[in-house]
């Protein structure tokens, strides 16, 4: 290590000098020539042993010697040599050192090299001397200050000068806030006198403002503040380096922006509520004023026109945000036409898909503002002096354009701010987009769906009716359940609710299949839990067809279904499920019960077969049939969703209509989480004198008698009008059933809507409708049934079979 000599200074508080290095001299043959004492201190080896010795011994590493040659080569050409050698000391250590080769000439022209070097690792930091210390603190890039105590400057360099604009001379002995009006400068000189008070430093404060160098833009500045003493520890002044972080800061202002638009853009799947995160996220971050301007058919749920097209297509508001509270400088309100010239930003954006920057916006230059002079005065009245168009476009479609401006702030919109608007503008209408997209498929479903739910219900004579449907608000869309009133025949009702699973298209034609489904089945007259055994089976023809399709396959498997009958005759129900909660019924006296009824599996599984049950109702029992989603605000808890449920049903004179509004009232508590189908039916039973019965002998000469008693029976009612067409009609059902039967025979009219006539028999034969040739003495019972009555057909019983036909009744005789 390089000590002082006797007296000299110490090379610890020196500053760098070449003095203080170990030297030596090597001649022309590369050999030692001279070694001073400090050469000897640094590597250890003394005089004696050194000089004469070639020169590349004391380096660490001996190949390096090869490079001698050409730093002498250098040496000769150029006024010396400087850089890093790595030397050995005599124990062996290795020694970084910074060297310093200059070539010597002595009296006999001989040539001869000086070498100096320090130890890097024991030298004092390399110290910089007063003049390089200055031009060090002159010339920083970081701004730099010294104030005393009093917080008056007493010096700062040139990059400082130039962040304020100020000159140093007028700033000498001045205060902080002096020179720069547009920084509250109160913050920062608090923050010094609390360094100078406890000696921490601060760093890295943050502060914004602009200054006279750039009036009209906003800087953001770092600064470090620390405490300055002289030897014996007194305080004289502080401080402070200060760093422009403008870009910086903007960069990370742009990045949090583009953050929180990725949280807060597109939070739904509401075209409008998109475009108004867009322009909440903008303002004041990036603007002072922001609007969203879609086309009409975007808002519909539309596919956007493309090319010229989009000049003759409307514009429509959507977005709106404003610095000012109620958006005064807005010239339209959501949800209003936006009309705008075809030269004008707002259309050539679109057209040409391009964004477009105004740094000054030039009211008076703006042709295209002629045609809008309202759009003019606003601008003009709130100061908008720089502008932005960018168009909102998403998978190759332009779905409108989003336009900022900027009044209160200062600095004009540059480069930077665009490519974050056009950033902000991208992730939005990927936003708008795939709601547009949602809509259009959510729309499709609900008519879909409208089309194939009933559009009237009617339970003729044998009920009231009365329903809910009520869409899912999820963003699933629309989901399969579905209900249905279908007349029977024998003036008989059946009953029907179902859930298909999931939402959508693909749940809504599910569910249309199921409908049609049932209602084949329906009209085939089978007991509910042959018809429940005969739609299991299609969904499981349904799942095999549609197994590639996992949606589809998803919607059919595990839906659910309860289909109910009731005879208005004998006032009884005859009920099966699959899957499906038992039904809700309220009796004339207000008793609330949920019947317990065979708990068939969902449809799809082919587990177990279906049973039904068979309960009585009183003449005014109301039947609530649901779906499980007018339970879903109660949790996974059903028992409490069902005494809510019984407690709704509770109002016996309540009209059904009123009722129906009453229990989704009570328990749905908000939007529905799933679809709600509600039904309800409140029964009414045929009495006795609508209704004639008779028991006839298997004997081909009861014929006759069976026609008149339907005669008289007509004549009883009043329907003589009817007469010849029942009585042809009795007589050939009540022969087929001699005919081709056994057993009892039994004649049953009933008068509803229509006139039913029934003949039932013990057999099981399928009654066939045949075409007679010209010279057939027989088969033309049933054509000529068929050819006279409104409808016919055959129910199987338990026992056997009956054949019916309805006829039309006069319209005063109706009902």
């Amino acid at each position: 290590m390089v000590t002082p000599k006797e007296g000299g200074p110490d090379p610890a508080t020196a500053p760098f000098d070449m003095g203080f290095a170990a030297s030596m001299v090597v001649d022309a043959d590369g050999a030692v020539a001279a070694w001073t004492p400090a050469a000897e201190r640094l590597l250890g080896w003394p005089a004696a042993e050194v000089v004469g010795r070639p020169a590349e011994t004391l380096l660490a590493d001996p190949l390096h010697a090869d490079g001698a040659t050409d730093i002498a080569r250098q040496c000769r050409v150029r006024d010396g040599w400087g850089g890093l050698v790595a030397a050995r000391h005599r124990d062996g250590r290795r020694l970084e050192l910074g060297v310093r080769v200059s070539a010597l000439s002595g009296t006999d022209g001989g040539e001869r090299w000086l070498l100096s070097g320090i130890d890097l690792a024991h030298s004092p930091s390399w110290a910089v001397s007063g003049t390089v210390l200055e031009a060090f603190l002159t010339q920083s890039p970081l701004g730099m200050a010294v104030l005393t105590p009093e917080l008056r400057l007493v010096w700062m360099n040139e990059t400082l000068e130039r962040f304020s604009g100020v000159p140093v001379e007028q700033r000498i002995g001045g205060r902080m806030g002096d020179a720069l009006p547009g920084i509250d400068t109160a913050p920062i000189e608090k923050i010094m006198r609390k360094v100078l008070a406890t000696g921490r430093p601060v760093v890295d404060y943050e502060y914004r403002g602009w200054t006279l160098a750039a009036p009209h833009q906003e800087h953001v500045y770092s600064t470090s503040f620390c405490r300055l003493e002289d030897s014996e520890g007194r305080v004289t002044g502080v401080c402070y380096m200060a760093m422009d972080v403008t870009d910086r800061s903007k960069a990370h202002e742009r990045l949090a922006l583009l953050n929180t638009a990725g949280a807060c853009i597109g939070t739904t799947l509401d075209i409008g509520r998109t475009a108004q995160e867009l322009a909440d996220v903008a303002v004041p971050r990036l603007a002072d004023f922001v609007t969203v301007d879609l086309l009409e058919g975007v808002l519909r749920g539309d596919e956007p026109p493309r090319g010229l097209a989009l000049r003759a297509t409307a514009l429509r508001r959507a977005g709106l945000s404003s610095v000012r509270k109620g958006a005064p400088e807005a010239v339209a309100r959501i949800g209003e036409a936006i009309r705008a010239p075809e030269d004008s930003p707002y259309v050539r954006c679109m057209t040409e898909a391009r964004s477009l920057l105004r740094h000054d916006f030039d009211v008076d230059q703006a042709t295209w503002l002629t045609a809008d002079p309202a759009r003019r005065t606003r601008i003009r009245e709130f100061g908008m002096c720089t502008a932005m168009w960018v168009p909102l476009r998403a998978r190759g479609n332009v779905l409108g354009v989003v336009t900022f401006f900027r009044a209160r702030r200062p600095e004009p919109f540059e480069q930077d701010d665009l490519l974050l608007a056009e950033e902000l503008a991208a992730r939005a209408s990927v936003c708008v987009d795939n709601a547009r997209r949602w809509t259009r498929e959510h729309e499709a479903a609900l008519a879909l769906q409208r089309s194939l739910l009933p559009h009237a219900l009617t339970g003729g004579t044998a009920m009231e009716v009365a329903s809910r449907y009520l869409p899912t608000d999820v963003q699933d869309g629309v989901g399969g359940d579905w209900f249905d009133v279908i007349p029977l025949s024998g003036a008989r009702v059946a009953l029907v609710v179902g859930d298909v699973v999931g939402h959508g298209l693909n749940a809504a034609a599910t569910m249309g299949r199921l409908r049609t489904a049932v209602h084949t089945l329906a009209d085939m007259d089978l007991p509910p839990e042959e018809l429940l055994a005969h739609l299991d089976d299609l969904v499981i023809r349904l799942t095999e067809e549609d197994s590639a399709d996992d949606a589809v396959a998803t919607a059919v498997l595990g839906a659910t279904c309860l289909y109910a009958v009731y005879d208005p005759v004998t006032a009884r129900l005859t009920a099966a499920r699959a899957g499906h909660p038992p039904p809700a019924m309220m009796t004339p006296d207000g008793t609330v019960m949920f019947p317990e009824l065979p708990p068939g599996p969902p449809l799809g599984l082919g587990a177990m077969p279906f049973e039904s049950a068979e309960l009585n109702l009183p003449e005014g029992t109301v039947l609530a049939l649901y779906t499980n989603g007018l339970f879903t605000s109660f949790g996974e808890d059903p028992d409490i969703g069902l005494d809510k449920l019984a407690h709704a049903l509770d109002r016996p004179g309540l009209p059904l209509e009123d009722l129906c509004a009453s229990i989704t009232g009570s328990l749905l508590t908000g939007p529905p989480e799933d679809d709600v189908a509600l039904l309800l039916a409140r029964t009414q039973a045929l009495g006795p004198g609508r209704v004639a019965t008779w028991d006839l002998p298997c004997d081909p000469e009861v014929v006759s008698c069976a026609r008149g008693l339907a005669v008289r029976q007509l004549a009883a009612w009043g329907l003589e009008e009817v007469a010849p067409i029942t009585e042809l009609v009795v007589s050939e059902l009540v022969t087929n059933a001699i005919r081709h039967a056994s057993g009892p025979i039994r004649l049953r009219l009933i008068r509803h809507t229509v006139l039913i006539c029934e003949v039932y028999d013990g057999s099981n034969t399928v009654p066939r409708l045949r075409h007679a040739r010209t010279t057939d003495e027989s088969g033309r019972g049933l054509f000529l049934v068929a050819q006279l009555t409104r409808r016919w057909g055959t129910r199987y019983t338990g026992d056997g079979k009956l054949i019916w036909a309805e006829q039309e009744l006069p319209v005063a005789a109706a009902g």
